[in-house]
């Protein structure tokens, strides 16, 4: 095992995230609630997981529903975090989807992932949170730099811009800065970082050339999720349909 879980581990454990919380509170980054609710969550739920994982692997239907709930929760944390609770946080689903399936549908068609739970919930699951994560980063700072040039948009519109053109101009460039995570991860892969499925692998009993050629593989797939859910969570952005506050009512100025 990588870790022994005893007494010392759940001592460690909760250190780091007194830890984590009270820097937050310290250097006023937020609230240091948010880290020890997310923290003892995070422990929740896995614990739920590892018990009922191995039981959903065995059952198609089970296995099914499962990565739909992984899905939900993903649509549902996306969209409360773009809008900030407003109305219309449901279209943050389609982000997700778009560069999820594909990418999801293909490995299974070519037979590259086989439809088993000990493969599909894994990689999805990574996949899924790629797509999660670039949809907040890119919504969020899209919405962000609307909201702060909004007079460009309308300078934009007076020249004749239509409106999804005036928007587009303001926020792409924000948006895109939710590939950098990915991409950086990418380029220090091996050299500054061994990520969770090459670490996994090699624990499993693969050859480290084994587990360097998945860890290759979500790689690349993880940069095609997030460029498709960016590209569609700026797209949403700029025809209004994803907005915040009172505004996702009226298709108006993003709320800040």
């Amino acid at each position: 095992m990588l870790l022994d879980v005893n007494v010392a581990f759940g001592v460690v454990l909760a250190v780091l995230l007194a830890v984590a919380a009270g820097v937050v509170a310290v250097a006023r980054l937020g609230r240091p609630r948010d880290s020890l609710v997310a923290g003892l969550r995070a422990a929740v739920q896995l614990v739920a997981v590892s018990l009922v994982i191995g039981w959903v692997m065995r059952h198609l239907p089970l296995l099914l529903g499962f990565l739909l709930l992984m899905y939900g929760v993903a649509v549902w944390t996306a969209g409360r975090r773009v809008t900030r609770g407003g109305a219309g946080w449901w279209w943050a689903g389609v982000p997700i989807a778009a560069g999820v399936a594909p990418v999801v549908g293909t490995l299974v068609l070519t037979g590259l992932v086989p439809v088993r739970g000990v493969a599909l919930i894994p990689v999805t699951g990574i996949l899924i949170g790629g797509a999660l994560t670039a949809t907040v980063l890119g919504g969020r700072r899209a919405l962000d730099e609307l909201g702060n040039r909004w007079g460009e948009v309308e300078a934009g519109l007076a020249v004749g811009l239509g409106e999804r053109e005036a928007r587009l101009e303001v926020a792409r460039e924000a948006a895109s800065d939710a590939l950098l995570p990915g991409l950086d991860q990418t380029r220090t892969v091996g050299l500054v970082t061994l990520p969770g499925a090459f670490v996994g692998m090699l624990l499993g009993g693969a050859s480290p050339w084994e587990a360097g050629a998945v860890q290759l593989f979500v790689l690349v797939a993880l940069m095609v999720v997030q460029a498709v859910a960016v590209a569609v969570v700026l797209e949403l952005v700029a025809r209004g349909r994803l907005v915040r506050g009172p505004a996702a009512a009226e298709g108006g100025k993003p709320g800040r």
